[in-house]
């Protein structure tokens, strides 16, 4: 099953028209009836408000799994949007890797001041 499939199988399951959809997401009906029948891919952005909409993953509105259920509720994707990288207790309290591999404070460290020393370039 497609990502055309499954908005046009959550939409109809739980009652809604293409319009009520549309309308609530901010986009035309006629845009919602082009990604149902895969004349249009949605992006990022329409994925994301259909997911929040339909009360998805956009892994299951993609067809990637079988799971309809979020994977993060709300309380956790406040939290880790807010995540701040130098904060001393996060890098303690987490095991971040890269290829597999723990990244030592220190490498997270000069992570941190490279990305900072870029920005600052621009």
């Amino acid at each position: 099953m497609n990502h055309q499939n499954r908005i046009a199988e959550l939409r109809e399951g739980r009652g809604l028209t293409q319009e009520e959809v549309a309308q609530s997401i901010g986009i035309t009906r006629a845009s919602l009836s082009h990604y149902e029948k895969n004349r249009r891919k949605p992006d990022f952005e329409i994925l994301t408000k259909l997911a929040d909409v339909f009360g998805v993953s956009i892994d299951y509105l993609i067809g990637r799994t079988t799971h309809s259920e979020v994977v993060m509720d709300d309380d956790v994707r406040h939290f880790v949007d807010d995540l701040e990288l130098s904060d001393d207790k996060l890098l303690e309290r987490f095991n971040l890797t890269i290829d597999g591999r723990s990244i030592s404070e220190e490498e997270a460290k000069r992570f941190i001041a490279f990305i900072r020393m870029e920005r600052n370039m621009k």
